[in-house]
Order: structure tokens, then sequence, then C-alpha cells
């Protein structure tokens, strides 16, 4: 195993900045679950399978799956963090609330689709900890609210953004940051409170009554959003279930790059042998490559001190397509009966967009090229788009006895 990696020039580590950085969940804890792959029949087409979730299955059930030899995979269950604001969505504000609450913060601002569960895992969070949130969500408002949208009306303010307005996201935030602000108050951009204090700040937060107001961008790619997520890779680097020289395989599913980021950071500079595969699925190959460099160059900066020795010139993360390639948000014919067929063999809930893709490519893993290694899904959650997509695709939604 290689040595943790130093991060300043006090020779820090990673372990040593995480435990001095204030959390929003109090733990980093998470269930994990191992779940194996069988063929449904012998004489089964390729890609029709038959799983078994062995952590939450009764221990008399005879172990269909357990013996050696058989694919499987674990499951990291960050669906199950919170019971509206879960996944990689609470991960990435773990170490930024806080942080914007300590400097001060009175609002926050951010953005999202209709559906998004980043402005809804703003929304709770932000009244946990008391703050107030603007969500400017594109696009109309719903005739029915459900699922995210309706959690975001519920927790924030929400403001509908015509597409064209959101087409300019960065004009589109500050002008209504402004509104929020009034003429007495601040607006500060999350990205530099970040730069500027990494630090613990013990200054006094509401010197006077005028609005704080705080813009984080869509999604919360900034590099505070890495340490929540580094903050699990030691975690579950420290689980008996996960040995210290043990070759690992992480996939995760990608919207704009920065889970996958995290975890592959997070996993070199704790020294693990631990490869990082991300499913694109919102944006292209040089984008993430992009976001990637970016991300780790904000990181070095934080942590003060030159990481490039340690970076290969090829970046972090393994970025792959996905298997079924299409626009962003469009769900494919099949893909909700197999979350279905899924949910009702294990009880993980997935959602066609995000979350099937990462199932399907650690299956494939776990069956092919990494068959000696360990095979890890993170779960990043986002299984309340279930009830947006309902509304788009109702026929793909009926009850057995009303299928075709």
């Amino acid at each position: 195993m290689r040595p943790a990696l130093a991060l300043s020039g006090g020779g820090r580590t990673l372990a040593n900045i995480l435990s001095a950085t204030e959390w929003m969940l109090p733990t980093p804890a998470t269930q994990v679950h191992t779940v194996s792959v069988l063929p449904s029949h012998p004489s089964s087409p390729p890609g029709n399978f038959t799983f078994s979730n062995h952590t939450t299955a009764p221990k008399s059930s005879g172990g269909k799956g357990k013996e050696q030899g058989i694919p499987r995979f674990d499951v990291v269950r960050d669906d199950l963090l919170h019971p509206l604001a879960n996944g990689n969505k609470a991960r990435k504000l773990d170490a930024l609330l806080p942080l914007l609450r300590r400097r001060g913060a009175t609002d926050l601002i951010t953005c999202g689709g209709c559906q998004s569960a980043h402005a809804a895992a703003v929304a709770v969070h932000c009244a946990e900890w008391g703050i107030r949130s603007h969500l400017l969500l594109r696009g109309e408002k719903l005739d029915v609210p459900t699922g995210y949208n309706l959690i975001s009306l519920m927790f924030g303010n929400v403001t509908y953004a015509a597409r064209s307005v959101y087409a300019h996201r960065d004009e589109m935030l500050y002008e209504h940051a402004r509104k929020v602000a009034g003429t007495k108050g601040t607006v500060l951009w999350a990205d530099d409170i970040v730069r500027d204090d990494f630090a613990v700040d013990e200054e006094t937060a509401h010197e006077n009554d005028s609005k704080r107001v705080v813009i984080v961008k869509e999604g919360a790619g900034t590099v505070q959003a890495l340490l929540g997520v580094m903050r699990l890779v030691e975690h579950l680097s420290n689980l008996s279930s996960f040995q210290k020289d043990e070759e690992v395989h992480i996939v995760v599913d990608a919207g704009t790059g920065t889970t996958a980021v995290g975890l592959a950071l997070g996993a070199v500079c704790l020294g693990l042998h631990w490869r990082v595969t991300a499913v694109m699925l919102a944006d292209t190959l040089e984008r993430y490559r992009e976001q990637e460099k970016s991300l780790i160059s904000d990181f070095k900066g934080l942590c003060h001190e030159d990481c490039r020795d340690v970076i290969g010139a090829d970046g972090l993360v393994h970025w792959v397509d996905r298997f079924s390639p299409r626009k962003f948000g469009n769900v494919l014919s099949g893909e909700i009966a197999s979350c279905r067929h899924i949910a009702q063999q294990t009880s993980i809930l997935l959602d066609p967009v995000y979350t099937l893709a990462a199932w399907e490519q650690a299956v494939d893993l776990c069956r092919g090229e990494s068959r000696g290694a360990k095979v890890v899904m993170i779960h990043t959650g986002g299984t309340l788009g279930l009830f947006g997509l309902a509304q788009r695709y109702p026929q793909h939604f009926a009850a057995a006895n009303e299928q075709p």
C-alpha cells in the first residue's frame, strides 16, 4: 500500500484535514450491501440476470448466490443517508454547508432542473441549518408537483426560469442573488469563499441584520464538495470488509463528475489501490476531463501542496460511456421494468436516468475484467426522481395486470 499523501507544508495528511473539518452529516457511516449476479436460467439470453441481496436475505434462505465463484458486487447505500435528501447530493454538501454558515450565510441560491435532486437536497439541508434557500428551476411549473419538485417547494423558495434564461446560468444566479440581497446585502460565490477559507474561521457571524447571500453553482461542483466524498472513501477504507491492500473497482454514475473526482482523489491521497470508473451521462468525455483537471487544480490550491507526482498524466478517473447512450434525461424502453425487477429481487431501488447506468456497469465488471477485484457501486440516491418519470412515462408504470 502506498503511504498516505502529505497535503501541506506541515505534512498534514488528508486524514488530518478530514478530522479538522466541520461536517453536516453526523457520521460518514453508510450501509454496504452485497449483491450476487446469476443468469435467470441456463438458456437465458445475455443481459438477463437474477439478483440476490445477501445483506437483507434471511439467513435461512439457503444462501443462493453465496457459492464460491458466483459474480457479486457491493452497493454503498448512500440512498439511505436521509429520508428526503441523500446520496452524493448530501455528500457534496457535507463540508460545504457548515463552511457557508460559519462565514455568515443567511441565504443560499442555486439552480437545477425541475426535478433536481441537488436543488431539493440544498432546500432540505439548508432548512436544517437555518439558512434560507432560493431555487431557480428550469422550465415551467408542474400541474401536479411531485418528487424532488415537491420537496423543493416545501423546503425552499422556488422560482421557475425560462429555458432561454437558464441557458446563461451564472448571470441568472447573480441577478437573482442581487434581488434577494437587496441594497444592503452582500452577494458571494461559494467558490470564492472556499478558496479564501479552508482553515476553521471563528469570526462571529451575523454581525448585522443585512443579508449575506451565497451562490452555489448547479450540482455543487466545488472543491469543498470533494471533501465530503473523500470522507466517504476514508470511512469505507476502514471497514473490515475492505482490506487495506485489496484491489477495489469503484463504479459511479456521473452528472457533473464531481463525485467521481472526489472518490479518485480520496483513494490516491489515502494510498488505496482503488480504481474509479464513472459512467458519463450528461456531457462529453472532453468536458468531463476538463472538469476533472479543474477540480484537481483547485484541490491542490486548497491544500497548498503540489500533487502532480501522484496524479497521472491521463487523470485519475476512468470515464466510460453508458452501454446504451442517449440524450441526457431520456429513458429507453425496458429500463423502468429493469428497475422494478431489481427492486423486487434486492430491495434496492434504482432510477433509469442515473443509478441504473452504474448498476449495469458494476454487473458487467464483476462478471468480466474485474472478476478478481472487489467491485463496488456507489448508490448516488435520486430515487424520488421516479415520481417525475411516472408523470412523463405513465405507460411504463402500469400494474402487472395492466401490462399489454
